[in-house]
């Protein structure tokens, strides 16, 4: 925000309610709050003396209600304002003595003629740098940073663009120019979080930050076309609002005056408005909850869903398969899992819609499916069929596959009735019953908001308290207050909850209407009550920006929205200072460096986790997965004691141990032994103020869609591109046709041929390929055969020679077996036995070629005919336990 706004949004935060004070940095975020750092003080009343401050931090003006605060020594500084009414509460900040006091200021140019991005980097100091650095909108560095940034490049630093998900690199190529670095990446959807890296390189004993961004394709807003009329929400309603679960950044807005859409995290933002005539005044008023997708912006008004994208506004009805009213609910997805595997061809869901009786899915491109009937939820629960069952609400689980439904079930729906809960797999299209049962009033309404966690675990709130189930419903009861209250309108002056906010930390908000703000922790039974940040009558929203910090959101009633970064963590920290909270260990590591592993066949997973505690408190690492049962695990743990305090180490390897030669069900096997398995690591105990509650990733077992296999020596770029035709002699060909075969070589599909000497023998090398490049050589056996049919060409390696037992597998013997396939079908891993055994298969001629090749067995194709010719071999892995 520009100095008026601040000044605007400070005007406005101060006109109504109680007194509050709160406090800011240079550094965005809070990122950097140290001794080198100016911390801002502003007092929101009429009562004002002066700050109360410890002596070794240093006021500006210790009389004014907004003034400058420096600690020259580290540590928690007791704070608070000096009032002339009844004392403001006191915060316990805690200023660091990092050596961290620079950050990376960026950029981005995109250029859609290649898909790439260009992204200018330089370096700031937040204590030095111009306003428009610190708020986010410079187009080039200053002139401080000029100076910093070549100064830091002349000691070595280069900034480095890492991917989180693919794990890639990307550095600048060229000189830095005017105290810039540029650098170019892809434009991609599926490894938009990246991270923003320096050398370790120092200027006056000072580091730069580490900054994480997330960088996708260009998201364009919605544009607002004169003419057009609000849409909004009930007169006197709190805020609503949808965000894209993979670019936090990309937000809609509903108030009771307008709807706002925004890319960036309300840094900027545009207006929603719909076409005259498209609905009436109470409509357009009327709107009761809103969802943003790729597919647009949906509105639910008064039982019937709208869509608002670049091509208009539209009702959505039986055209498209929904209810054309009726509509009580939609949800979307609140986690983000940018892969994951699914054995199903379909898609997977965007979001949920659902009636009384009726759940529906919607897809890309705006197709909706009717995913169950209240009908069929009673068949599959084995409920009675006189008794009411309604969908109470719909919401995505933390699980990329898995879909919730909160079930209504009475028999006389008088003054209670039960809430159950079914989970839904979009993969194995398979309902699951939980172990959930709620008894509610009949009139009572509760929200569900699952947490990011690999077992499934939720809150689920009414107008006054939180219910928490953990663990796969294990863990459960009503958060509760270190005094015991579990009834927050209590400790909120009867306000009631409007929002709760959890993050990929296991930081949990609850926010009241008044804008009391409570805090607790996923897997914890407690909640606080946190300092006052905002007055009680500001309309506000807690929202995660991209790099992963909060910020409010407030929607002022000039028209205008303002935000403003939230310290989550010095807040936290400073209520647990006076309630003695502490967390139970001092360290949780752990070298899970991604949140999506693939296990292949005969591959293993091996990680290790690190929980270092005071002595004599027995803690130690939980490990807990969620999914099929196709994984074995084998654990190893190892323990220090010194100095009064432990180290446990706990080493995983995830393995399978299944051998799939020789099975008749070879395929069936392969499909049940495939699928996500969600893991989670966690200490088994904490407090809310740990850092880190878990580490949660997904391990995938089955066939990568990223890899493949290529032979060593072709490619694409080594000859004249172009297709051309030639003759293969029918006395060559395989099933002896009565004449010659005219096939054509297809440069695109084929690449380049390689030119052998017919006298050469040939031995393919294989190699294996990800989306990264080059992994390794394929040491399995594998098959060859020509396309056209042509069986001019045989082994050197006879059977005898490879170590037979008996009589081997051949193209001809598989034909005769298989003559209903077709020649690419009738031998593979499916129906591959070896030869290396007395117990299989009949002694017979151990003179024949051998016809499977590996990298150590010596075997190679040969032409003893001695002519020339045009051979286009295929490749198939032959070893059943390879993938």
């Amino acid at each position: 925000m520009s100095a008026r706004e601040v000044a605007v949004l400070l005007s406005w935060l101060s006109c109504c309610g109680l007194a509050i004070w709160r406090y800011s940095s240079n550094s965005p975020n809070y990122r950097i709050f140290s001794t080198r750092s100016t911390i801002k003080l502003e007092y929101e009343g009429t009562l004002f003396t002066e700050w109360s401050v410890p002596e070794i931090c240093f006021v500006l003006n210790k009389s004014s209600p907004r003034t400058e605060l420096r600690c020259s020594s580290p540590g928690v500084h007791a704070i608070k304002p000096i009032v002339t009414g009844p004392d403001e509460e006191e915060r316990n900040l805690f200023v660091d003595s990092s050596h961290t006091c620079f950050l990376w200021y960026y950029r981005v140019r995109h250029f859609f003629n290649n898909l790439t991005q260009v992204i200018s980097v330089w370096v700031y100091d937040p204590e030095n740098a111009d306003p428009d650095e610190l708020l986010g909108s410079a187009e080039e560095p200053s002139i401080n940073s000029i100076v910093l940034s070549t100064q830091m490049a002349t000691l070595g630093q280069k900034p480095i663009i890492h991917t989180i998900l693919k794990r890639k690199a990307y550095v600048s190529n060229e000189k830095m120019k005017k105290g810039t670095w540029h650098i170019m990446v892809p434009m991609t959807r599926d490894d938009a979080l990246k991270e923003i890296r320096g050398n370790q390189v120092t200027f006056q004993d000072c580091f730069i930050a580490d900054f994480l961004i997330v960088l996708t394709f260009p998201l364009l807003t919605i544009p607002e076309i004169p003419g057009s009329l609000p849409i909004s929400s009930p007169r006197g309603s709190q805020l609503m609002v949808s965000w894209d679960a993979c670019v936090v950044a990309s937000v809609v807005l509903v108030t009771d005056m307008e709807t706002f859409q925004t890319n960036d995290s309300f840094h900027t933002w545009t207006r929603i408005r719909v076409p005259p005539g498209s609905l009436s005044d109470a409509e357009r008023r009327s709107v009761a909850d809103v969802i943003i997708s790729r597919d647009g912006v949906f509105f639910l008004t008064n039982g019937v869903l709208y869509q608002k994208s670049f091509r208009g506004f539209l009702k959505l009805g039986r055209i498209l398969n929904l209810p054309n009213g009726g509509i009580t609910g939609i949800s979307s997805r609140k986690w983000c899992w940018v892969k994951y595997l699914s054995k199903a061809k379909e898609r997977r869901s965007n979001f949920a819609v659902w009636t009384e009786n009726e759940v529906y899915l919607e897809y890309i491109l705006l197709k909706f499916a009717r995913l169950v009937t209240t009908t069929e939820l009673k068949n599959i629960l084995n409920l009675s069929v006189t008794a009411t069952l309604t969908i109470h609400s719909v919401e995505y689980t933390g699980h990329p596959l898995e879909v919730a439904v909160f079930l209504s079930y009475c028999t006389i729906c008088t003054v209670t009735r039960k809430i159950f809960l079914v989970i839904y797999n979009e993969d194995t299209k398979q309902w699951v019953s939980q172990d959930f049962t709620l008894d509610a009033p009949i009139d009572s309404v509760f929200v569900p908001y699952f947490v990011f966690s690999a077992l499934p675990g939720l809150i689920l709130w009414n107008k006054h308290s939180i219910y928490y189930c953990y663990h796969n419903f294990t863990f459960t009861g009503i958060l509760q207050t270190p005094a015991g209250h579990g009834n927050l309108s209590m400790l909120s002056n009867d306000s009631i909850i409007h929002e709760v906010f959890i993050d990929y930390y296991g930081n949990i908000l609850i926010k009241m209407e008044n804008n009391v703000i409570f805090y607790s922790k996923i897997n914890t039974r407690d909640v606080v009550k946190l300092h006052l940040w905002t007055n009680n009558t500001t309309r506000t929203f807690v929202l995660l920006s991209t790099s992963g910090y909060t910020y409010f959101l407030y929607a002022l009633d000039n028209g205008t929205i303002q935000i403003q970064d939230y310290p989550l963590s010095l807040e936290t920290r400073s209520v647990a200072f006076t309630t003695k909270d502490k967390c139970p260990y001092m360290a949780f590591h752990n070298n899970v460096a991604r949140v999506f592993y693939f296990l292949d066949k005969g591959e293993t997973l091996t990680l290790w986790t690190q929980i270092i505690y005071p002595e004599n408190t027995g803690l130690y690492v939980v490990v807990e997965s969620y999914g099929p049962k196709i994984l074995e695990e084998s654990h190893d743990i190892s323990f220090e004691a010194a100095f009064g305090h432990c180290t446990k180490t706990l080493t995983i390897t995830f393995y399978q141990n299944v051998d799939y030669e020789g099975l008749y069900d070879y395929f069936e096997m392969q499909h049940n032994n495939t699928g996500l398995v969600m893991v989670q690591l966690r200490p088994s105990e904490y407090s809310k103020t740990c850092p880190i509650a878990q580490k949660v990733f997904q391990i995938a077992v089955g066939c990568d869609d990223k890899k493949f296999i290529a032979v060593k020596g072709f490619s694409k770029k080594e000859c004249h591109h172009h297709d051309f035709s030639y003759v293969i002699e029918k006395s060559y060909l395989r099933h002896q046709p009565a004449k010659n075969l005219k096939v054509r070589y297809i440069w695109k599909k084929y690449g380049c041929p390689l030119r052998l000497d017919f006298t050469e023998k040939f031995q393919p090398v294989i190699q294996l390929f990800d989306d990264n490049g080059y992994v390794k050589d394929v040491g399995a056996n594998f098959i060859v055969w020509e396309i056209h049919g042509r069986d001019d060409y045989s082994f050197n390696n006879t059977m005898a020679q490879s170590g037979c037992l008996h009589e081997a597998q051949t193209w001809k013997s598989m034909i005769e077996l298989n003559k209903h396939l077709p020649l690419e079908e009738v031998w593979g891993p499916e129906n591959y036995i070896h030869c290396f055994s007395y117990a299989m298969g009949k002694p017979g001629d151990l003179n024949q070629p051998y016809e499977i090749i590996n990298s150590s067995n010596g075997n190679h194709i040969f032409w003893p005919l001695g002519h020339s010719g045009m051979y286009v071999f295929r490749v198939k892995i032959l070893d059943p336990n390879y993938r």
